[in-house]
């Protein structure tokens, strides 16, 4: 049973990472179009200020707010992507036509039982318009639940098949044909349900939202502390895009999430002074400044024959983290080997969002310092006060680097550069990741590139019959085997250039870093896999 239900998280969690990466790309599209319409940019560069650049801003900004609003539809298609095994393309039409099923009917029914609100404003009243029709307020849960019911059908029938003139209703016209009823009743069930389920939401979301710097602190920790099982997205996910994350009204439209409402903000020049909920945003200190003064402190700790090499390999993972926002290349350099150090990263990373908080710091930077220039600067101070999350930063930069050097040196932990003699002192770069291109897990030449990466990578898994499935997220790929006890985890470090690799049951997670969506592309190929299995 316990293996049944991890299986299923990471499955969910890597599903949810569809939908999850394409919004924070709406998310920098909604703060550039707020730029082209700063008034205080247009001061001190005039030449902006014309109908063109100006007219681009208020289009781009208002209509990718309109993705917000949405939610529901989009991690409904992703998820049921995410979740099939098979014919993904037909899963994602199938669930886009699922939910327009469901909300028609939800809406027919409620009219008919009488539970339909019929006054002029629906806030408060739990309702709400999707898709211009009036439902009950699942906002992304409604999403969640019919992705992943669409993806079990599409599973269980998409390879069912008739013979003779019922031939043409097999395969992916026959889960639409069994999800209808499905979504059907399961419309009629939730009129009745969710209103119980939506009251535990709201009082478990209160609960979380005043539980003050204690479930701030949690909220931080637990995020990085289950990065080696890769379910970690599914400790953010829900704060920034369901209703745990706060309720807001912006421009007398309801957002929840701390993501969405951080969007509707910021796209709203009305909108003076950023609401608290953004705090559950606030992850980028330990990736821009934490995770820099660590990298500091292991290379002083280095022995000092090493350090040159040392310096090599921490700088490109560092300023990946910096510039990125990840963070995996360097947390895998000491998560095994030291691992009381990443469980004083995790707190460490926990307080820095509890000290932001506690002094009013409304700025993120989620992924970077990218991330962070686009989104606050053009806010300006009043409204991020952007300067003390530098501050905090540059502070938390220090603390990193005296608790990492104190305790490597404390408990003579063996970070990069500090290893026992004869040992390799890596990390593995992007340089090493290209000389191992033509070598085989035996040593033995194979072809040049990205088949021949791919092809290390297959036979240090066990080889093309023990791997079932391979997916990734934004810096890991990821895989079910058969047989997970046959991973060769020196070959894939050594001669792929893998910052880390995690065995849970059947899952099995590669890091690879920013280059993982090429690598998982040759193995897909290397293993004749389509885009639809």
């Amino acid at each position: 049973m316990k293996t049944k239900i991890m299986d299923g998280m990471q499955r969910f969690s890597k599903a949810m990472f569809i939908p999850v990466l394409i919004l924070p790309i709406a998310g920098i599209l909604i703060a550039l179009g707020n730029l082209l319409t700063n008034a205080r940019l247009l001061e001190v560069i005039p030449f902006l200020d014309n109908p063109i650049t100006t007219g681009f801003g208020t289009i781009l900004t208002g209509s990718l707010v309109s993705i917000l609003g949405n939610l529901g539809l989009i991690f409904c298609v992703g998820i049921a992507i995410g979740l099939a095994n098979k014919e993904k393309a037909f899963a994602g039409f199938t669930a886009l036509l699922g939910y327009l099923v469901f909300v028609n009917a939800m809406n027919k029914f409620m009219g008919l039982s009488g539970v339909l609100f019929e006054g002029e404003s629906l806030q408060g009243t739990g309702q709400t318009l999707v898709l211009g029709v009036q439902i009950l307020d699942m906002g992304v849960f409604l999403g969640l639940i019919l992705g992943t019911i669409t993806a079990m059908v599409h599973n269980k029938f998409i390879d069912k098949e008739f013979n003779g003139a019922f031939q043409i209703y097999g395969g992916s016209r026959f889960v639409f044909i069994v999800l209808i009823p499905v979504v059907v009743l399961l419309s009629i069930a939730l009129t009745y349900i969710w209103p119980f389920f939506q009251n535990g939401i709201n009082n478990l979301g209160t609960l979380i939202n005043h539980s003050g710097s204690f479930g701030i602190f949690l909220y931080g920790a637990l995020e990085r502390l289950l990065i080696p099982t890769g379910l970690h997205h599914l400790i953010y996910t829900p704060f920034l895009y369901t209703s745990l994350g706060g309720v807001v009204d912006v421009g007398g439209q309801v957002y929840e999430g701390a993501r969405n409402i951080y969007y509707a903000e910021i796209a709203d020049p009305t909108v003076k002074v950023l609401s608290d909920t953004v705090i559950w945003d606030a992850r980028g200190i330990s990736k821009m400044f934490g995770l820099i003064g660590a990298c500091l402190a292991m290379y002083h700790c280095a022995k000092p024959e090493n350090k040159r090499k040392v310096k090599a390999i921490l700088i490109p993972a560092a300023v990946t983290s910096m510039i990125a926002g990840v963070t995996e290349p360097i947390e895998f350099s000491f998560m095994f080997v030291a691992p009381l150090l990443f469980v004083v990263h995790a707190a460490l990373s926990g307080l820095s969002m509890v000290t932001l908080n506690l002094l009013d710091v409304r700025a993120i930077g989620p992924n970077g310092m990218i991330d962070f220039l686009l989104f606050n600067l053009p806010l300006g101070i009043e409204k991020t006060h952007w300067p003390m999350y530098i501050l905090v930063g540059l502070m938390f930069f220090v603390i990193y680097y005296l608790v990492f050097r104190f305790l490597i040196t404390k408990f003579n932990f063996k970070t990069v550069g500090r290893e026992d003699a004869g040992a390799e002192t890596k990390l593995y770069s992007k340089k090493d990741y290209n000389e191992k291109k033509s070598k085989g897990a035996t040593g033995s030449e194979t072809p040049q590139g990205e088949e021949g990466i791919a092809g290390v990578i297959v036979h240090a898994l066990g080889g093309a019959d023990n791997i079932n499935s391979v997916t990734n997220c934004y810096t890991r790929l990821r895989l079910t085997l058969d047989n997970p006890e046959v991973v060769d985890e020196d070959v894939l470090k050594q001669q792929t250039g893998a910052s880390g690799v995690i065995i849970r049951d059947k899952n099995v997670q590669v890091v690879y870093g920013l280059q993982v969506t090429s690598i998982r592309k040759a193995v897909d190929s290397y293993l004749g896999f389509s885009a639809n299995e």
